[in-house]
C-alpha cells in the first residue's frame, strides 16, 4: 500500500482525477481526524463513498460547506490543490443537487401560531384597525434567529386568556359597541427627538409628536398638549401647531409666562367634535427656518431648536356627548349588509359572518364553520341585545378560533405517510402573504387562490411583484431585517456616556432609521442584494451626516445621500451594526468578526471548547492592547482554529469605535485595521473587507437566501434544504442579484411550494 506522504506528493504533482475524487480526498486529507474512533466534530468519513450520494447527503453537505469556505483541512495540515478543491466542490454540488431533484424533501413545517406581529397585522387587515393589538400578549420565543418559527411558538393558558380578552376588546372597538369612557390616554414623543423634524409634519417644526389614535364614537374629545422648556432670551414666543389628519386645527401661543417659568411647563387644550375612526394627531413647535438652518440658538435652548421648547406629551380624553359608533372603515368591512325592518335578521347575519370568517380563516367557509357562529349571534341578540351586539359576540369567536390563530396545512386525501406533495393554492397564498406582509392574504390574492390560478408561473410572479411594491411589504423591514441585522437590539444598547459623549437618543434613532430606509430602498427599488455589502449611497439627516463626516446635508429629515471614499457603504459600516457588535466601552473585533461569519457569510464558528481560557474581552482597553491580547489568545491551538477566522474580519472594522465613529488613531496611536486570514489573504480596513466579501459573494447570497427561506417557512433549515438554497442563489445571480429575483426563487422553491406528509 502506498504511504500517505507519497500519496500526498503524487496527488500534488498530478492533480486529483475526477474518478473517486471524494474517496481519495477523504483518505488523503481528512481521515486522520474524521474516523470512527476520533470522530472529530461528530463526523466520520471512513465509509464515505461517491457511489451513493443520496444516502450520505447529510454528511456530504457538511463536507461541501467546509470545503467551499476553506475551513477544512485546518491551516497547517496538508490540503488539496486549489484546482482539485474547486473540482470536488463542483462535483459535490452537482451530485447533491441531482439527488435532491430525483427525490425532493421539502420538510414538514410545524403548525404555526401567529406571532405578535402577525396577529396585530392580521387584525389590521381584517377589520381596518391599524393599532398595536399585540401589546398585552406575552413575548414570542425565537428560534434560528427569528420569532416566527413554528416549533417555538407555543400556547399557554395565559396566552389563551389574553387572546380571549383581546378578541372581546377588538370586536367591541371595531363595531363601536364599547361602553363610552372618558378616561384620558397619554402619548409621549420618542426619546431624543426634541430637535428633529417629523416627516409628515411641516419641515419648519421641531420638538413634536405624530401618532395615530382610534376614536370609537362620533363625539367630542379633549386634546391636551403639555409643553416643556423655556425659550431662550431674546427669542420670539414659540407657537404650537396642532394638526389632525394633516390639517392645522389651531395655532397656540406656547410661550411660558412668569408664573409658570419655574416649572417650565404649560398645558394647552382644545375640545372639538370628531368622527369615529382612526385620526392622525400631530403637535409641534413652529420654528424660524432661517435660524434653524444656521444653527442659531438662544441661551439655554438646545441646538437646532431655536425656541428651546418641545412637546412633553399629548393627552386625549373622551368621548363626550357621543352620538353613535359612526360610519368607520371597520364597520364597513364587517357590515356588508343590513337587515331590513320587519325582515328576518339571520340571512344578513350569516352573510356577514361568512364574509369575515372567509378572510380570517384564509379559505372558503362551510356551514360547519358558520353554524356555531350563528348560535353565538343568537345568544348576543337575546335579552334585548342589538343586531350589532349579536355580530360582536360571533366576531369575538372568530378572533379566538384556531382557524384564525393558527396556520395548519392539511395533507390531501389519499396521500401516503412521509410522501411529498404540493401544498394547495390557498396554503400557498397564506405562505406568501405571511412571508412578505406578516399578515393574511388580501382579497386579490385570496380570490386568485380560490380560483386555482395562483400556481400559474406568470400569475405567481405578478403577485410577488405586486406584494413587494405594496406598503405592507414594510413588514420585511420590521420583522425580517429587524432580526437578521439585529436592529431590534439598537434601542436597548447603552454605550458608556462618559466615553462616548457625542452619542445620544437622537443618534440612536438615526442609526435605526438609516438601516431601515436602506433595506426598504433595496426592496422598493428592486436593487441588487450585493449592495448590502457595498453601496455608494445611504440615508441620513444632518445629525447623522455630521457624525459620519458627510458634507452638505442640512435639516433633520432623512434623505438619500451619495457616499464618496472607502469609509462608508453597505450595512457593515452603518452605525446600527457597529453599535450592537461592540461592548459599551470599546470595540470588539471578536463580536464583529463573529457577526460577519454568522450573519453575512453563514459560516458561524463553533462554540469554544469548555477547557479554553476565556479572553478578557469585556474590560476597558485600548485598540493596541486588545490586538496584543488576541494575538496571545491565538497562540493557544484550541483558540487559533476559530480566532484565526474571526479576528481579521473584526480588526478590519477597527477604524470605527464602539458607536460607529470613524477614527484614524486612539490615544495618539494609529489604528491598525488589518489582519491576515488563515489562507494568507490580508484584509485591510473596511474597503478591504468589502472586497473580500464580494469575492465570496456566493456565500453571502446563499446565506441571505437561507435567512429569508428560514423566515419564509417558519422553520429551521436542514441538510435537505441546501440544494434549494443553491438553486435560489443561481436564479438570483442570473437576474442580476435583484431582490425580487431572490424572493421569487424562494417562492418557486421546493421547500416553499411543497411539504412532506407526517410519518405514520
Amino acid at each position: 500500500m502506498i504511504g500517505k506522504a507519497a500519496l500526498v506528493f503524487a496527488l500534488a504533482g498530478a492533480g486529483l482525477r475526477a474518478q473517486n475524487l471524494l474517496e481519495t480526498t477523504a483518505e488523503t486529507y481528512c481521515i486522520d481526524c474524521h474516523n470512527a474512533q476520533m470522530k472529530t466534530g461528530g463526523l466520520s468519513l471512513e465509509k464515505v463513498s461517491s457511489a451513493n450520494v443520496a444516502a450520505q447527503a447529510a454528511t456530504l453537505e457538511k463536507v461541501l460547506h467546509k470545503l467551499r469556505a476553506g475551513e477544512m483541512p485546518p491551516v497547517g495540515n496538508p490540503s488539496p490543490d486549489p484546482a482539485d478543491r474547486a473540482k470536488l466542490v463542483t462535483w459535490l454540488e452537482t451530485e447533491l443537487d441531482h439527488a435532491a431533484a430525483l427525490k425532493p424533501n421539502p420538510g414538514a413545517p410545524a403548525i404555526h401560531r401567529l406571532n405578535k406581529a402577525e396577529y396585530s397585522n392580521a387584525i389590521r387587515d381584517l377589520l381596518g384597525l391599524d393599532m398595536d393589538h399585540s401589546a398585552g400578549l406575552p413575548a414570542d420565543d425565537s428560534g434560528y434567529g427569528f420569532d416566527n418559527i413554528g416549533d417555538v411558538l407555543n400556547v399557554s393558558p395565559l396566552l389563551l386568556e389574553k387572546y380571549i380578552a383581546s378578541a372581546r376588546r377588538i370586536s367591541r372597538l371595531a363595531l363601536g359597541t364599547l361602553k363610552p369612557s372618558s378616561a384620558a390616554e397619554k402619548f409621549t414623543p420618542p426619546r431624543g427627538t426634541a430637535n428633529d423634524a417629523i416627516d409628515q409634519l411641516p419641515p419648519a417644526e421641531r420638538g413634536g409628536i405624530l401618532f395615530e389614535r382610534y376614536f370609537p364614537f362620533d363625539a367630542e374629545y379633549l386634546i391636551q398638549v403639555r409643553i416643556k422648556g423655556n425659550p431662550g432670551t431674546g427669542l420670539p414666543a414659540p407657537k404650537l401647531d396642532l394638526r389632525l389628519d394633516g390639517k392645522r386645527v389651531k395655532l397656540f401661543d406656547a410661550g411660558i409666562d412668569t408664573a409658570e417659568a419655574n416649572q417650565g411647563t404649560r398645558i394647552l387644550e382644545l375640545r372639538l367634535p370628531l368622527k369615529a375612526g382612526p385620526h392622525q394627531v400631530g403637535a409641534a413647535i413652529l420654528t424660524e427656518t432661517a435660524k434653524l438652518e444656521t444653527g442659531a440658538a438662544g441661551r439655554g435652548a438646545p441646538a437646532g431648536n431655536v425656541n428651546g421648547t418641545s412637546v412633553d406629551y399629548v393627552s386625549i380624553g373622551g368621548p363626550y356627548n357621543p352620538t353613535g359608533p359612526g360610519d368607520t372603515e371597520s364597520r364597513k368591512r364587517v357590515f356588508v349588509c343590513r337587515p331590513k325592518a320587519g325582515q328576518p335578521e339571520e340571512p344578513c347575519a350569516r352573510r356577514i359572518l361568512q364574509s369575515v370568517a372567509r378572510r380570517a380563516y384564509r379559505r372558503p367557509v362551510t356551514s360547519a364553520d358558520i353554524d356555531p357562529l350563528m348560535k353565538l349571534f343568537a345568544a348576543g341578540r337575546s335579552d334585548g341585545g342589538s343586531f350589532d351586539a349579536g355580530v360582536e359576540m360571533a366576531l369575538s369567536a372568530i378572533l379566538v378560533s384556531p382557524d384564525f390563530l393558527f396556520r395548519v396545512e392539511k395533507s390531501p386525501a389519499g396521500v401516503s405517510p412521509a410522501s411529498t406533495f404540493k401544498i394547495s393554492d390557498l396554503d400557498l397564498a397564506s405562505r406568501l402573504s405571511f412571508f412578505l406582509w406578516s399578515s393574511i392574504p388580501d382579497e386579490e390574492l385570496l380570490h386568485t387562490a380560490e380560483q386555482g390560478k395562483l400556481r400559474d408561473p406568470a400569475t405567481l410572479a405578478a403577485q410577488v411583484k405586486r406584494m413587494l411594491t405594496d406598503p405592507k411589504s414594510k413588514a420585511l423591514v420590521d420583522n425580517f431585517a429587524g432580526q437578521w441585522l439585529r436592529l431590534r437590539n439598537v434601542a436597548d444598547w447603552k454605550p458608556d456616556p462618559d466615553k462616548y459623549k457625542e452619542f445620544d437618543e437622537a443618534l440612536r434613532n438615526a442609526f435605526e432609521r438609516e438601516t431601515e430606509m436602506f433595506f426598504h430602498n433595496i426592496v422598493e427599488e428592486d436593487r441588487s442584494v450585493l449592495e448590502f455589502i457595498d453601496a455608494d449611497y445611504t440615508f441620513a439627516n444632518e445629525r447623522l451626516a455630521r457624525f459620519y463626516g458627510i458634507p452638505g446635508v442640512k435639516g433633520s429629515y432623512f434623505r438619500r445621500v451619495a457616499l464618496t471614499g472607502p469609509q462608508r457603504g453597505g450595512i457593515l459600516t452603518q452605525g446600527s451594526i457597529l453599535l450592537v457588535t461592540s461592548y459599551p466601552n470599546r470595540t470588539s473585533p471578536v463580536l464583529r468578526g463573529k457577526w460577519i461569519l454568522e450573519s453575512v457569510l453563514g459560516t458561524p464558528p463553533p462554540p469554544p471548547p469548555p477547557d479554553v481560557p476565556v479572553l478578557a474581552d469585556s474590560a476597558s482597553t485600548s485598540a493596541a492592547s486588545l490586538r496584543e491580547q488576541l494575538q496571545k489568545h491565538r497562540s493557544n491551538p484550541a483558540c487559533a482554529s476559530c480566532h484565526s477566522r474571526l479576528d481579521p474580519l473584526g480588526f478590519s472594522l477597527e477604524n470605527f469605535d464602539a458607536v460607529g465613529k470613524f477614527r484614524s488613531s486612539e490615544g495618539g496611536s494609529p489604528i491598525e485595521a488589518s489582519g491576515a486570514m488563515p489562507n494568507g489573504t490580508v484584509i485591510d480596513g473596511p474597503e478591504g473587507l468589502k472586497k473580500i466579501l464580494l469575492s465570496r459573494k456566493d456565500e453571502f447570497v446563499e446565506n441571505l437566501a437561507s435567512q429569508l427561506l428560514t423566515y419564509a417557512l417558519g422553520r429551521g433549515l436542514d441538510y435537505y434544504d441546501q440544494p434549494a438554497v443553491r438553486e435560489i442563489r443561481r436564479q438570483t445571480e442570473r437576474d442580476g442579484y435583484r431582490f425580487s429575483s431572490m424572493v421569487l426563487a424562494i417562492v418557486n422553491s421546493v421547500p416553499f411550494e411543497m411539504r412532506r406528509a407526517p410519518n405514520p
